[in-house]
């Protein structure tokens, strides 16, 4: 699945290795690398495949308005402005009229396969059993809270950039975490 923008194309697969790199030195190379955590970011909050991909690609282009600020600005501001982009989309009535249709006419195809290819059956099915779970755990998670969780331990953004992201205090990403997390290890203890 490829986000273009007008300046080159962004590969998100979903099997793309998500560890940390060293600050992007152009924009676009920021862009490139945080294309799949992102789309998993709106996909988690959207619930929708196409949704997620249009949030996604109009964030991106939103940046390119931001290229002459300093790289250490980007990532929080990215994050920040992907999350409006998320809100707008669920403010107009696309998620709720989705949401809303009766389940036998939601595709299950909708679903991302995260599966690491190089793992065996049995391993594989574990990975994914495991990050549907968590998905849908997140997805039960009140909007604040899910991006409090997302933005800290899977994006592992520092307490300042989560709080920038989210536009709010320290103190609430503080809060929204804590409760995340309590509410995740209720919801999954059952799993283990």
């Amino acid at each position: 699945m490829l986000v273009s923008t007008h300046l080159h194309q962004v590969d998100l697969d979903p099997h793309a290795d998500s560890t940390p790199r060293p600050l992007a030195a152009t924009l676009e190379l920021f862009l490139a690398e945080v294309s799949t955590r992102a789309f998993r970011f709106a996909e988690a909050g959207l619930r929708s495949r196409d949704d997620a991909l249009d949030a996604v690609q109009d964030a991106m282009m939103k940046m390119l308005g931001y290229r002459e600020r300093p790289a250490a600005e980007w990532t929080p501001l990215f994050w920040s402005i992907l999350r409006r982009k998320i809100v707008d989309v669920q403010r107009r009535g696309n998620f709720r009229l989705r949401f809303l249709a009766p389940s036998s006419e939601r595709s299950e195809d909708s679903l991302i396969d995260w599966a690491d290819s190089a793992a065996g059956p049995s391993q594989a099915h574990d990975q994914r059993e495991a990050y549907g779970k968590l998905i849908q755990a997140l997805r039960g998670l009140p909007a604040r809270q899910r991006e409090a969780f997302t933005l800290r331990v899977l994006e592992e953004l520092d307490v300042a950039d989560t709080a920038k992201a989210m536009g709010c205090s320290e103190g609430s990403v503080k809060t929204h975490l804590s409760r995340a997390r309590d509410a995740l290890q209720k919801q999954l203890e059952d799993f283990r």
